[in-house]
């Protein structure tokens, strides 16, 4: 007679599609009922692609037939299938296989951005997406070593880079193209060009989102982004201090004035859980964000607390979400790409993508901030009002308002 630990052990075998893990150590499996030569198994996926769950049903039907079971009940719950999105993005694309943009960003460093990256990607993977992760932190690329990368040498294909590919996401990082540990003491130019290199020389494949991590701050890396490819969500990443709130502000304005849908803000260090007791201390205060979210008109997506485990990951390149997905925090930032998911599908259907209003628009070799850069501004509103004015049927001499 069949055990539940001989179903569950001849589940183990069974990979979850695009991953080296199977779906026993995702925890994937919920629960087995043996009766005889009858099982049932109940099994939870995080994909709502119908290949995913296709593929599973067909694996843990040959695996359990193998071990005797002539009576199967496979019961596969899954999330609900995304909306066609309508291709609404409007402006400059110059990595036009990839569908959606999101901007990972924060007003300053050291508050948890990388690792919230590698962990909305591979969230974002987990659940059926085609995902790429471009660490685009110019000043301080880190991602390499959170994804297990760090000493990968980049594949030369022609004049052109193959990403790599861990965890079900492709993976490209400034980190991977210069030499270790070097510093990059870059001028602006110098940065705009580096940020069209990576969006426009690395053999991405046809994907659904691309997930960049940004350097902190709002200059010249973040401007050249937002005109380069239409990003269809930007993530604030943020700790609960008001110091911290400060710059978040900023980086919140820098995507409003961009035009950049605003996903939401992930709070880190939000609360500190005791790896002993597993009580939870807020060492940097909580829940702080959600005053700037309402601010804002977006949400928080997660609160992420402080926990020993985030650390080891990302230092051993083990992310949590993928090796302990149901862990708290793993919960979390699954829950965090579910919603991240949604707000795009929402960017989308309501039109709200594209970079066309903040393209470059002053003659080659104009500062937008001197004399001749101004006028030059203030010539083409004036030209645009006067275009506006003769669509409309007005003269433009201001007696159409009485």
């Amino acid at each position: 007679m069949m055990t539940v630990e001989q179903i569950k052990e001849k589940l183990s075998n069974i990979s979850y599609p695009g991953f080296t893990k199977s779906i026993v150590d995702f925890g994937f499996v919920k629960d087995i009922a043996v009766d005889g030569n009858k099982v049932a198994v109940y099994v939870e996926i995080t994909s709502s692609a119908e290949e995913v769950e296709k593929e599973l049903r067909e694996s843990i039907t040959k695996e359990l037939k193998m071990l005797g079971a002539s009576d199967l009940n496979i019961a596969i719950s899954k999330p609900q299938a995304p909306k066609q999105m309508s291709n609404s993005m409007t402006g400059n694309n110059m990595t036009p296989q990839v569908k959606n943009f999101v901007m990972v960003s924060s007003g300053k460093g050291g508050v948890g951005k990388s690792t919230t990256s590698v962990n909305l990607a591979i969230a974002l993977a987990m659940q059926g997406k085609k995902v790429g992760l471009l660490d685009a932190d110019i000043y301080g690329p880190n991602i390499p070593r959170m994804m297990g990368l760090e000493h990968n040498e980049p594949e030369i294909v022609g004049n052109k880079i193959m990403p790599y590919k861990a965890y079900g996401v492709e993976v490209m990082s400034m980190g991977s193209l210069v030499e270790e540990g070097k510093a990059l003491v870059w001028r602006g130019a110098m940065i705009q060009k580096a940020i069209q290199q990576l969006l426009r020389d690395i053999l991405w494949s046809e994907l659904d989102v691309l997930v960049i991590d940004m350097p902190p701050g709002t200059g010249d890396a973040q401007l050249t982004l937002a005109q380069s490819v239409p990003v269809a969500a930007g993530i604030n990443v943020t700790t609960p201090q008001h110091v911290a709130l400060d710059d978040s502000r900023r980086s919140l304005e820098m995507f409003s004035k961009l035009h950049i849908p605003i996903a939401g803000i992930i709070e880190n260090m939000s609360g500190f859980v005791c790896p002993k007791c597993g009580e939870e201390s807020d060492i940097f205060g909580k829940g702080t964000c959600d005053d700037l979210a309402r601010e804002y008109n977006t949400k928080v997506l997660a609160n992420i607390p402080i926990e020993p485990s985030i650390r080891v990951g990302g230092d051993d390149g083990k992310p949590i979400v993928y090796f302990y997905p149901d862990s708290k925090t793993g919960k979390k930032y699954l829950q965090a790409a579910q919603q991240l998911w949604e707000q795009i599908e929402k960017a989308n259907a309501n039109g709200e993508i594209g970079n066309s209003e903040i393209q470059p628009n002053l003659p080659a070799g104009v500062s937008a901030c001197s004399a001749e850069g101004q006028a030059y501004q203030k010539e083409q509103a004036a030209k645009k009002e006067a275009e506006k004015a003769s669509k409309s049927g007005c003269c433009g001499g201001g007696h159409c308002d009485s």
